[in-house]
């Protein structure tokens, strides 16, 4: 399955780079001067001529392009009359409970995102069949696998995204670490000759969901199936606790754990990102979503890319689809909802957000970009894309991955041994799956 999967993000890759140009990756349009077809260019009835006094709602959880896409908001009610109200939830917070919460209420926004596949399921009462739409056509095939159902497309695909181990090339060459570590191995050399040289290896945070989703994907992902492994946690006849590769596995998150800066229990996501940025420390698990905000803070650093290994074979960084765009049906406005998402992909001012503002890469073929839009990070995901695992949390039911996270933030803080959180991983598929 690793190879097959490899296939697939190396066809993703590929496609991305067609659309590309210069290197870019998802996220850019080069100004809006992409060459676009007779159907990409005309906007839908709706945005031409909008309803007046129309407000349509985005509930996001995109917290690092929040102020961006506020402006985004501002520009596009200038272009077409239409208002967008952008509420944004994240950094920490349980997403999929304040939505539920906010369905719950009575308020139905518009636009909300949704990761797909098993994530999906509960809010299909909802989720508007996109399928027809203008920028379907556009599409990187495997984006759309998540929001498919049926054969039918539910959502729009945000972006492609990728991480593995962001690292700071000027603090690895004063420790003289003059090769990229790919190994267990070598990453393990790295970390001692970092500690030699008074530099701490690792920026670790206490985010459940950088660990419970990313930290343990890693472990899903080199499965030989991913998908059937998990298939088999919930059915009660796989686990985690005596799985090879889960063993293999506990090497990494011990040496990422064991070599973060003291305050790890206290380090939320933005002092994380403030502190790498600093140059605090040398590396840190995150993926390109974080260039925008390390860019606040040093736009000069210099950064590059490590794969995740959990042996002496290779590791890979990871990439997929992090969230979709979905219609509310039950919404007062999901036309317009409509309109909106086909303009921020078709325009040039759309383009030029998803580009050098949220520094996105791009899961449509005809938004162009290049590196100076995307950011360092972005282009490293897609120079090892071919190379990629895939991601697999949103194949859980909503909580599972909320329990993996709790069970992280244990470990993290040392009160868990190698079986225990193993088998506190275990509890939190069949705690959910039984209800």
């Amino acid at each position: 399955m690793k190879r097959k999967f490899a296939f697939v993000i190396a066809t993703v890759c590929t496609l991305i780079i067609a659309g590309c140009g210069n290197g870019g990756n998802n996220n850019s349009a080069n100004g809006g001067n992409a060459v676009k077809s007779e159907t990409e260019t005309a906007a839908p009835e709706s945005t031409k001529d909008p309803a007046k006094d129309v407000t349509i709602k985005m509930f996001q959880f995109k917290v690092e392009i929040a102020e961006q896409l506020n402006t985004l908001a501002e520009e596009y009610e200038k272009e077409t009359g239409v208002k967008v109200e952008v509420e944004t939830h994240g950094g920490g917070e349980d997403y999929g409970a304040l939505l539920k919460a906010e369905l719950a209420s009575g308020s139905e926004p518009e636009i909300f995102n949704n990761g797909g596949y098993t994530a999906l399921v509960p809010y299909m009462d909802r989720a508007t069949d996109l399928s027809n739409e203008p920028w379907v056509a556009n599409l990187i095939p495997t984006a759309k696998a998540p929001a498919t159902v049926d054969g039918k497309l539910y959502g729009m695909p945000m972006n492609v995204e990728g991480y593995g181990l962001i690292y700071n090339k000027d603090l690895f060459t004063k420790a003289g670490i003059t090769e990229e570590p790919k190994t267990l191995s070598q990453l393990k050399d790295a970390v001692a000759k970092l500690k030699a040289a008074d530099i701490t290896p690792f920026e670790a945070t206490n985010e459940w969901w950088s660990m419970g989703m990313h930290l343990v994907n890693v472990g899903l992902a080199h499965q030989p199936d991913p998908k059937k492994f998990i298939e088999e946690l919930k059915a009660g006849t796989q686990t985690f606790k005596g799985n090879a590769v889960f063993k293999q596995w506990l090497d990494l998150v011990d040496v990422i754990f064991d070599n973060a800066q003291d305050n790890k229990m206290t380090t939320d996501y933005a002092t994380q990102i403030a502190d790498f940025a600093s140059g605090k420390a040398a590396m840190m698990m995150q993926g390109n979503w974080t260039q925008g905000d390390i860019d606040k803070i040093d736009p000069d650093l210099n950064l590059g890319l490590l794969p995740l290994p959990i042996s002496d074979e290779e590791g890979t960084i990871l990439v997929g689809v992090p969230n979709n765009y979905i219609v509310n049906s039950k919404s007062a406005h999901p036309e317009e909802a409509k309109a909106f998402l086909n303009w921020l992909v078709s325009s040039e001012t759309g383009q030029k957000y998803l580009t050098k503002e949220f520094k996105f890469i791009p899961a449509e073929t005809n938004v162009k970009t290049d590196a100076a839009d995307i950011g360092q990070v972005a282009v490293a995901v897609q120079e090892q894309s071919a190379k990629a695992l895939g991601w697999n949390w949103d194949m859980f039911p909503d909580g599972v991955t909320q329990g993996f996270g709790a069970a992280m933030q244990e470990y993290l803080g040392g009160q868990l041994n190698h079986d225990q959180l193993l088998e506190k991983l275990d509890k939190s598929v069949q705690d959910i799956v039984k209800q």
